[in-house]
């Protein structure tokens, strides 16, 4: 039987590998059909999903934690602003792939499995090990405004790297074919949601928090 203490860490171990294997694994996956493309354009066109851009934070955010103390990725991914941010990205990547995503694409073998994990899996096994293992009551109502600067650099990264190569990671970020007006609102659209994610989190965050701190003065 494990001990209670080494939970955090299994648990995090276990996705840790499975986050860096799917990652690996799309990678080889998209770079493999060049369909034209050059494997650095591919793998420009790799880093340039939000999907992957938060999956590989997500898996950052599981190793961290079994480093040591020292590390600079460990005290990076062990800070509760980290821990938070990165659960408002990888929801909103779970949510915005379903409803948006989902419905129009449908892939089969392992470009199948790959989309399960990054779009499913990693999502719900982050937003439980922040739910559980994660220290509550110390963020702020400002912070998740201060969380946006990440999707906001990578709309601004996308627009730039759009126009100049005509590829467009996804179909509602797409100006040749929607305008850059339609897109614009989306993407502010996209802002709006973010923060209202990131608000509910910052709610349950006050919430267990205060409910700790009541178990803790609560006499024996």
């Amino acid at each position: 039987m494990f001990r209670k203490r080494d939970q955090p860490r299994l648990w995090r171990a276990t996705f840790a590998v499975v986050g860096w294997t799917a990652l690996a694994l799309q990678y080889l996956l998209m770079i493999a059909p060049a369909q034209g493309w050059t494997v650095l354009e591919r793998t420009i066109n790799y880093f340039s999903f939000f999907t992957i851009l938060t999956n590989i934070l997500v898996a950052l955010a599981f190793t961290g934690p079994l480093l040591g103390e020292g590390s600079r990725l460990a005290r990076w991914s062990a800070s509760e602003g980290v821990r938070a941010a990165v659960a408002m990205y990888i929801v909103v990547v779970g949510v915005v792939y379903h409803f948006l995503l989902h419905p129009y694409w449908n892939p089969t073998g392992w470009s199948l499995v790959v989309n399960l994990v990054l779009h499913y899996v990693m999502p719900a096994a982050f937003v439980l090990d922040w739910l559980w293992f994660s220290p509550k009551g110390r963020l702020r109502w400002i912070d998740p405004a201060k969380w946006l600067a990440f999707p906001l650099v990578y709309g601004g990264w996308t627009l730039v790297h759009g126009l100049a190569t005509r590829w467009w990671p996804y179909g509602f970020v797409n100006v040749d074919q929607l305008g850059l007006v339609r897109v614009v609102v989306i993407f502010g659209v996209l802002l709006v949601f973010f923060l209202i994610v990131g608000l509910g989190l910052v709610g349950l965050d006050r919430l267990f928090g205060r409910a700790t701190r009541d178990r803790g003065a609560t006499p024996a």
